[in-house]
């Protein structure tokens, strides 16, 4: 229960349409979306602006509406505080780690599933960025605020993404505010992809790997996800959310940054030298890729990419965002499962809400920021390691298998084959290569399933 006094505190935003869209299978809600239409544009522009942005004649002769937009983020710090035992657990982990068959959360469920998780129709605290916007996509103005919703609907992305794009254009549409709440952000989300694309941001998506697992846990079928228009409208707003609080707070004080390197150069000039092998007149690979040989030329053009990427880390030390294409970034929109980004609202809380001028340790917090960076690549292997290990489990009732895959790896010891139906990957070792051959990335195969290793996670072929 959520007493008057602290609601009494915040900006009460109960009575504004708020929803939330997150995975079917999520408990943990823990960033929510507000939206409203404000009547008066011009009424909405002062000297408030966002990237030193100045009304100009358009924007003041514009008549077209103007929104409030409120990306709303659990407000876990009111909940967890410095030096408790939870917050030093809290600390230890780093992040939650989401495994094939289980979640280990960062913070108790009492928490992380209950008090925070903002579900509808219940009071919920959150720190919010409060968005004021154009039809065009242009921040007008924002407000960085603690605040009181109550969430009107939870969606999953199927749903969000039925209503955005319905499966039957022919059922009319619900005149409720969330379907136009949910089309008009859509539309404002394009907008600001396709300006941070233009900027220079990469647009590599992978699709995602699902189990369907037995009662015993034992996995029955292979799956994918990928990213459809709901996922990308939540993921502009909470990058929209991320780079302004990062902003707003400066590069002059000591400050949590996601940042992300430039890539190594010479593993780009290979992708490009393989690009530039596959689209020789002279090559006679490309009358030999057609139909999923193709799909194996795009999956290797993205995995030689990915691979010429530095990894994003945490640090205090601002070098931009290069992935994102953005000069400064910060995680601030996922506090129930990252520390990091606790770590930024109590940052926030202390240089923006409070207007005090307070300088906190930079050596202290670049050593919480190399910990948490630590976390986050342990967590990530183990959920690597848990995909490797249902796929051992999976291919170990195919043996014997014939399948058609793609070469995804070149070693001394022989070829990664990744499979077009499952993607799974295995190895045809030297041994079992036989004649001298060229191979190359992208190489249509066939391939036998020939032996697995559950306990060691590897998956061997041969040529069929």
């Amino acid at each position: 229960m959520i007493s008057p006094l602290e609601i009494l505190r915040r900006r009460d935003m109960r009575e504004t349409f708020t929803f939330t869209i997150d995975p079917a299978d999520a408990k943990d809600f823990d960033d929510a979306l507000s939206f409203e239409i404000i009547k008066c544009p011009n009424d909405a522009i002062n000297d408030q602006m966002v990237n030193d942005q100045m009304v100009n004649d358009q924007m003041v002769n514009d008549q077209s509406p103007i929104y409030q937009i409120g990306v709303h983020i659990a407000d876990v710090s009111f909940y967890v505080k410095p030096g408790t035992k939870i917050d030093d657990e809290a600390y230890q982990r780093g992040t939650s780690v989401y495994l094939v068959d289980r979640v280990i959360p960062m913070l108790p469920e009492e928490l992380c599933n209950d008090k925070c998780s903002l579900r509808p129709g219940e009071d919920k605290l959150c720190m919010s960025v409060v968005f004021t916007m154009d039809d065009h996509a242009r921040v007008l103005k924002y407000k960085v605020c603690r605040t009181v919703i109550r969430s009107d609907a939870r969606l999953n992305y199927d749903e969000a993404q039925d209503i955005i794009n319905p499966s039957d254009p022919s059922t009319p549409r619900d005149p409720r505010i969330l379907d136009s709440a949910l089309l008009t952000l859509n539309r404002l989300a394009q907008q600001l992809r396709a300006e941070r694309i233009a900027n220079g941001a990469l647009t590599i998506e992978q699709e995602e790997m699902r189990f369907k697992l037995d009662q015993k846990g034992h996995p029955t079928d292979i799956y994918f996800e990928s990213p459809n228009e709901a996922h990308h409208l939540i993921e502009e707003f909470m990058l929209l959310a991320n780079k302004t609080i990062a902003k707003a707070v400066g590069s002059g004080r000591p400050f949590v940054y996601r940042v992300h390197d430039l890539p190594d150069s010479e593993k780009l000039d290979e992708v490009e030298r393989f690009k530039a092998k596959i689209k020789s007149p002279k090559s006679k690979r490309t009358s030999r890729f057609a139909g999923k040989s193709a799909e194996g030329l795009r999956r290797a053009i993205e995995m030689l990419t990915i691979r010429a990427q530095a990894k994003a880390v945490y640090s205090t030390y601002n070098i931009g965002h290069y992935g994102l294409a953005f000069s400064h970034y910060t995680h601030f929109t996922s506090p129930i499962r990252r520390y990091p980004d606790l770590m930024v609202h109590r940052l926030v809380e202390k240089y923006i809400l409070t207007g005090k001028k307070v300088e906190m340790n930079r050596e202290e917090m670049e050593i919480m920021c190399e910990h948490c960076s630590a976390c986050e690549q342990a967590a990530a292997q183990a959920e690597r390691d848990s995909v490797k290990l249902y796929q051992a489990l999976w291919m170990n009732d195919h043996v014997g298998e014939i399948h058609t895959g793609y070469i995804s790896g070149i070693t001394d010891f022989g070829l990664f084959v990744q499979l077009d139906d499952n993607r799974c990957e295995g190895l045809i070792h030297i041994s079992k290569i036989g004649d001298i051959k060229r191979y190359d990335l992208g190489d249509q195969v066939t391939v036998k399933v020939v032996q697995v290793d559950v306990n060691r996670s590897l998956i061997d072929f041969e040529f069929a």
